[in-house]
């Protein structure tokens, strides 16, 4: 299994409207891969959410994927760095990373794919880690599974972040704040050299 080159996060305090409403949109506008965060949920009501999000990707041939832990009829994880991999392996399972070794080590263990962040300053983690810029991503994409660069990519930065080796481009905040965004990015996307 392979994700599209749009991966999109979700995190509900950034949202314009109720979860549902905006990742439904999103969506509408294009988008075929969610990542679905809110660990801080309790489960029963994670796998909830899980399940309507399902219903919004499934009749689009789209992939929701569960941050950390799988959730009952996702058969995709999204680890954080330090996250032990799952018993019995999911289908797909992603891991962020933040420097060359960690994206080395997701390789090693089998990941299917890595988030690399923050290429650029992030209003959603500010401070968080130095930010490498497209020079600093290339160094880190090139020793591992294909590679999502995350944090603060605007859609005018897709094509630096792809010529610097990422198979695609993770989004949190502008489509979490702004649905129809997913268009610029697929655009942007569409318009990158292959």
């Amino acid at each position: 299994m392979r994700l599209p080159p749009l991966l999109v996060l979700t995190d509900r305090s950034q949202c314009v409207g109720p979860l549902r409403d905006v990742v439904a949109a999103a969506v509408g506008h294009g988008a075929r891969a969610v990542l679905l965060r809110e660990k801080d949920l309790p489960d029963d009501d994670r796998d909830r959410l899980a399940e309507q999000l399902l219903t919004l990707l499934e009749p689009v041939g789209g992939t929701l994927v569960a941050a950390s832990r799988p959730v009952p009829g996702v058969d995709a994880v999204h680890l954080a760095a330090g996250d032990p991999s799952p018993r019995p392996r999911p289908s797909l399972v992603g891991r962020s990373c933040h420097s060359r070794e960690e994206v080395t080590r997701a390789g090693g263990e089998g990941c299917d794919y890595v988030t690399v962040s923050p290429v650029f300053p992030t209003p959603s983690k500010p401070g968080y880690g130095p930010v490498l810029g497209a020079e600093g991503l290339a160094s880190i994409v090139c020793v591992g599974p294909p590679a999502y660069a995350l944090g603060g990519v605007q859609p005018g930065d897709v094509a630096a972040c792809v010529a610097a080796g990422a198979w695609g481009v993770a989004v949190m905040g502008p489509v979490m704040r702004n649905p129809r965004t997913v268009a610029a990015y697929l655009e942007a996307l569409k318009e990158v050299p292959t």
